[in-house]
């Protein structure tokens, strides 16, 4: 993908379209949260990676060399409550065991010094992406 198509403007703009299904528009949150990180000087390593215990949003790789599974949560409004809300205990086991899967399987072999969960709420605001980035989330 060229710059325009990976910035975090274009994906917002791409947000404020009112006819995206919530699927198309959570997948808009997890790109704009992978660009949002990357600009940080974090690397993604995986997007959407699947197990039978579900999917793993993003695994990247901070400038500390620590590999953080971050889940994203993508809402239009608050009206029925906070997006980090969503990752409840039972989510977090599973995120957890696809975590281990992802370490395990033999082509994400990564020199990394520690392993980390983060949560990344995005939340529009007048039509712009609001991001919290929850650190250490569980």
């Amino acid at each position: 993908m060229n710059d325009a198509a990976t910035s975090t403007e274009h994906i917002a703009a791409a947000m404020g379209d009112r006819n995206l299904s919530p699927k198309q528009f959570g997948a808009l949150g997890e790109r704009y949260a992978a660009v949002w990180l990357e600009k940080k000087g974090w690397t993604t390593l995986s997007h959407n990676w699947r197990t039978r215990y579900g999917e793993l949003d993003l695994v990247m790789l901070n400038d500390e060399h620590t590999v953080v599974f971050v889940e994203v949560k993508s809402r239009r409004t608050i009206q029925y409550g906070c997006p980090q809300e969503a990752v409840t205990p039972a989510k977090q086991q599973n995120i957890r065991k696809a975590a281990c899967d992802w370490l395990l399987d033999c082509r994400n072999r990564i020199s990394h010094k520690a392993v980390r969960f983060d949560v990344i709420t995005i939340v529009l605001r007048v039509g712009r992406p609001l991001v919290h980035h929850i650190e250490n989330a569980f």
